[in-house]
């Protein structure tokens, strides 16, 4: 199995909810290792460009707005097949499709309020990790 790195967020609702040690507690106890951590509160600017993919998306607006509402933290995960192993512990992105004891099943409120989110693929992490960490912050 490779040892990887992924990109998390724990998003506006769930730091708005003080649930930052239990989102955390869950990837520790999942087997990934936080190896960047840090809080922030985006500005507009900030969410219109680490959402750029979305841009012609009718959420888009929306997500952005969300997104700068409120502090965020901003993660680096690492562990045996930290991508995929981030997304099962997160779930599905609807928390009434997610699966029983995971995040978004636990924690999120809605769709649109779903606690938290993470790198999809190799690629994806490397350019969200990229977009709020810098290498000498990513201490393994």
């Amino acid at each position: 199995m490779a040892i990887e790195r992924t990109f998390s967020m724990i998003k506006p609702d769930a730091t708005r909810r003080n649930l930052t040690g239990a989102i955390t507690k869950i990837f520790e106890e999942s087997g990934l290792r936080i190896i960047a951590s840090k809080r922030v509160w985006m500005s507009r600017r900030e969410a219109e460009g680490f959402y750029a993919v979305h841009k012609e998306r009718p959420f888009f607006g929306e997500l952005v707005e969300s997104m700068s509402a409120g502090p965020t933290i901003v993660q680096v995960l690492e562990g045996e097949n930290a991508i995929s192993r981030n997304r099962e512990i997160m779930g599905a992105t609807n928390p009434k499709d997610a699966a029983e004891g995971t995040i978004r099943k636990l924690h999120a409120l809605s769709i649109g309020e779903n606690s938290v989110h993470g790198s999809d693929a190799p690629e994806t992490a490397k350019q969200e990790i990229s977009y709020w960490f810098s290498e000498t912050e990513i201490v393994g």
